[in-house]
């Protein structure tokens, strides 16, 4: 796992975690990185220092968490469940359900599931509303 420090056009600086530097290109590309505080989804890297260890001297204990990043993880996680809690749980045939709602073909509802990158890229070059939901590192764990 990796953590980039990502500013969107707007300004807004926020930080998230990725598989690897690909997951990271990849999920840009895709337009599937959105700002939490304005939900653009024009999102760069911004500068980061790097972490360097320094000989001996352990490095002093940061928290975990500052406050203003548990108010974030607990705004996405809210959001989950809140996905989770109204919409229709449709798994692995999340792009084939999704693509059945666009053109008409299913009765028009929300869904969340899982795709692949392909699946994901096909939907978005079609035209099929889509976007991702947040799932925190620390959840998985």
């Amino acid at each position: 796992m990796i953590r980039y420090a990502l500013t969107c056009s707007d300004g807004h600086d926020f930080e998230s975690w990725f598989r690897d530097s690909a997951a990271f290109e990849n999920q840009q590309a895709l337009g599937l990185i959105a700002c939490p505080g304005c939900g653009s989804a024009k999102v760069e890297k911004a500068i980061m220092a790097p972490r360097l260890a320094r000989g001996e001297e352990p490095e002093p204990s940061a928290p975990v968490l500052t406050p203003d990043d548990a108010e974030k993880r607990a705004f996405l996680r809210a959001f989950r469940a809140h996905v989770e809690a109204n919409a229709e749980s449709v798994g692995p045939r999340f792009a084939e359900e999704a693509r059945r709602i666009h053109y008409g073909e299913a009765a028009a509802r929300a869904i969340y599931g899982n795709a692949g990158e392909q699946d994901i890229r096909a939907l978005l070059d079609e035209g099929v509303p889509i976007a991702p939901l947040p799932q925190l590192p620390d959840d998985q764990n």
